[in-house]
This record gives structure tokens, C-alpha cells and sequence, in this order.
């Protein structure tokens, strides 16, 4: 049975994916709900992936079925369905289902749903984002993720003048996920080198730093502040490299943009220093 509109309301339910993800409709087209539209139909909201769902894998009954391979030391750990090859140390640490390859040492923590090889300590951090590195830093106690620094590793290549997102684990589509009402501080660095191509200088290279910062509102709307890129050293051309917005399925997200040069072969590759503030206040 079709589920009614709410009163006020544009959009409603439409279909529940088999991980409980909640997607609505506006009588036309599939729509991501925000949080009030979410949660006004009795569903969860999760505001670092900007879903809504109408449960979680909490697993004290699957956990044998699905779960191999963990280590769990330390009171209140949490592993949901799914979580395989896990390293828990310390109290009160929730790895979300579906994951694999991570490591958590501290208290508070929480690695999202799907995330793979990643590593967390520190004190109610948050991983997002694939093969992360995160320091949580206690977050005002009020939930994981709200204050908390990381690293995280980008990588494409180019063959030509077209402009190319870098990709967070070299996983084509898969980018720097940027949390609902949050600032994200952002140092970069981005090495390019030339391998070949009728226009290439096999050796030629090009090491820079990019910094800026980015800003997301409460309806994962994102305002882009790139503040300078500085050369620490280079043979031959540079290209041009810029922070871009990546948002894909109303998910958030930004990445770092490269553009070579016609008939020249390069390998790119960044680590990304991140810094992060989010606030439960809608900004």
C-alpha cells in the first residue's frame, strides 16, 4: 500500500533498498530526503552519508553468521553483519556492517558503513571515507566525528588536456565525502609525473601543495575556498590542478581535479590532509 504525503510535505517514501536505505519520491522523481523530511516519517538520518534508513545491522544475532576474522578487546565494542578482518582496541568502538581491513585503537569510534582499510584512533573519530586515516579528538562528547583530523590517498592518470578527478584509493567514482553542516580544512599534496606519450618528457614531474577549505550547509549544498597552491619543485610543465565539487547521489563531496596535457602520459597521486569541524546546529 502506498504510504500517504504528511501534511507539508512534498515528498514521501518510495522504496527501501535491502540495507534499509529509505528512498523517497516527489510524485515524479526519486529524491535523497533531508534530515526533517527523514526523519517526520519515523526513519533514521545519517548526516556523514546524507541517508535515511529505516534500520541498521545491529548484530548481536547475525554477528556469527557474518562476522570472521575480528579481534574485539575492550568493553561495549560493537561489530555489525558483515564486518570481517577488524582489529577492535578499546571501549565503546562501533564498526558499522559490511566493512573489511580496519583497525580501531581508542574510545567512541565508528567506521561507516562499507568503509574498507582504514585505521581510527583517538577519541570519537569517524571514518567516511575509503582507506582512511582518522585522529578523533573527542568531539564535545556529543556524538563521533564532529572534531577529528585524517589522511586519505588520491590517485588517476591522464593522457590529455581533459580535466580528470582524482580518486580516493584509485576506486573510480569514490571521493572525499564532505559531513552536513561541517568545515573541512584542506592541505593537499599533489605529485605529477611524466611517463611517456608523443608529447612527453619521460622524468618530468611536478610537486605542489594545495590548501583551502570547504563549507557544507544542512542540505549538503558545498562552498569551495581554495586559498593558494604552492611549487615546492618541478621539471619541465606544471599542469593545472584545482578542488572541485564531486557530489554524486546527493552524497557531498569534493576532490582534487587535474588537467595535463595533450599527447603526455602522467601519473598523478595527492595525499589529502584533512580537518575537520561539524556542528549538530544547521549552518
Amino acid at each position: 500500500m502506498a504510504i500517504p504525503y504528511i501534511s507539508g510535505l512534498s515528498v514521501k517514501p518510495l522504496s527501501i533498498s535491502a540495507l534499509g536505505v529509505v528512498t523517497f519520491t516527489d510524485g515524479t522523481n526519486e529524491v535523497q530526503p533531508n534530515q526533517a523530511q527523514c526523519e517526520a516519517y519515523g526513519y533514521t538520518y545519517d548526516k556523514a552519508s546524507g541517508t535515511c534508513s529505516i534500520f541498521r545491522y545491529n548484530t548481536n544475532l547475525n554477528r556469527s553468521f557474518d562476522n570472521v576474522n575480528n579481534s574485539v578487546k575492550g568493553s561495549q565494542n560493537s561489530t555489525e553483519t558483515g564486518t570481517n578482518n577488524t582489529l577492535i582496541m578499546g571501549e565503546s568502538n562501533t564498526v558499522r556492517g559490511f566493512s573489511r581491513n580496519n583497525i580501531i585503537s581508542g574510545s567512541g569510534n565508528e567506521i561507516s558503513n562499507g568503509i574498507n582499510d582504514s585505521k581510527i584512533s583517538g577519541k570519537m573519530g569517524k571514518v567516511i571515507r575509503q582507506g582512511e586515516v582518522v585522529l578523533g579528538g573527542g568531539s564535545y562528547n556529543i556524538g563521533a566525528g564532529y572534531t577529528q583530523s585524517s589522511k586519505i590517498q588520491l590517485s588517476n592518470k591522464t593522457t590529455n588536456e581533459s580535466p580528470t578527478n582524482l580518486n580516493v584509493q584509485d576506486i573510480v567514482g569514490e571521493y572525499i565525502t564532505v559531513q552536513r553542516n561541517s568545515i573541512l580544512g584542506l592541505t593537499i599534496y599533489v605529485t605529477r609525473l611524466e611517463t611517456g606519450g608523443t608529447s612527453g618528457t619521460l622524468g618530468h614531474f611536478s610537486y605542489r601543495i594545495h590548501r583551502g577549505a570547504v563549507r557544507c550547509d544542512d542540505v549538503g549544498a558545498l562552498t569551495i575556498y581554495s586559498h593558494n597552491t604552492q611549487l615546492i619543485a618541478k621539471d619541465g610543465s606544471l599542469g593545472h590542478i584545482e578542488v572541485v565539487d564531486s557530489t554524486t547521489a546527493s552524497i557531498p563531496s569534493v576532490t582534487l581535479q587535474v588537467t595535463g596535457a595533450g599527447d603526455v602520459n602522467n601519473l598523478w597521486t595527492a595525499t589529502a590532509y584533512l580537518h575537520e569541524l561539524a556542528t549538530n546546529i544547521a549552518i
